[in-house]
């Protein structure tokens, strides 16, 4: 019986995982449309203030939902960096 819990556990885990990764896909179709609209707009790669304010405002989120906030921004600063590297590339090639 122990077995058929542990089961259930990673099968959540694994549907958790999967919609984490359709939301990251999400997230980053939306960011690519921001890139080409910025190097169109000749606007920077990368907006301090706009992160800054996603990072607080995140870091509440995650001490609202129990997660911790440190681990979040971590997360966060993982994604941002990402993204301005795609709005970089996005960028040279225009």
């Amino acid at each position: 019986m122990p077995e058929d819990q542990l089961s259930r556990y990673r099968a959540s885990i694994d549907n958790i995982d999967a919609a984490l990764v359709h939301m990251l896909a999400e997230r980053f179709k939306i960011t690519q449309a921001v890139g080409e609209y910025k190097a169109t707009a000749g606007l920077p790669a990368s907006d301090p203030g706009r992160e800054q304010a996603q990072i607080a405002r995140l870091r509440a989120l995650a001490t609202e939902a129990g997660l911790d906030p440190a681990f979040t921004e971590k997360f966060l600063r993982f994604i941002v960096a990402e993204v301005i590297n795609h709005h970089q590339r996005i960028a040279a090639e225009q």
